[in-house]
């Protein structure tokens, strides 16, 4: 696998995500895109804020990596989150990967984003119209 593209940024670009995992041998590129929804839990969503502990953030995410390509055959992975004032539908989230088929991208993209939602510290900050509230990004 090649080096890992780990980063906590200000803004996601996605148009670029595909370009990065491309592959030659690569018969397969999976990506998944968290954004901001509109609704959490029958309340309207005016924004996110996230936060992180960037230094443990980008280690914790470097370690996500390294397990996915021990579990499969991958050829590239990105990583990225975004931090700071987030409004509805944009990005704030995305990984992929490429692997010769897949199998192995499906499953090392949920395994990628299921586990940065697991151990990743990261926090946002939902706010509605009449209130706010801190909580774990990735509960």
């Amino acid at each position: 696998m090649q080096k890992p593209i780990i980063e906590i940024v200000d803004k996601i670009d996605t148009a670029v995500v595909y370009d990065e995992l491309s592959d030659a041998a690569s018969g397969g590129i999976c990506v998944f895109v968290g954004t901001v929804r509109d609704f959490t839990n029958k309340e309207a969503v005016v924004s996110l804020e996230f936060e992180s502990y960037k230094t443990m953030a980008l280690s914790e995410m470097r370690k996500i990596a390294d397990q996915a390509s021990s579990k499969w055959p991958l050829n590239k992975v990105v990583i990225r989150h975004a931090v700071g004032l987030k409004k509805v539908q944009e990005a704030v989230v995305v990984v992929g990967v490429s692997a010769a088929h897949r199998t192995e991208c499906f499953e090392a993209c949920k395994f990628l984003i299921d586990t940065l939602k697991e151990t990743v510290p990261i926090w946002k900050k939902e706010v509605f119209k009449n209130k706010t509230v801190w909580v774990s990004a990735h509960p």
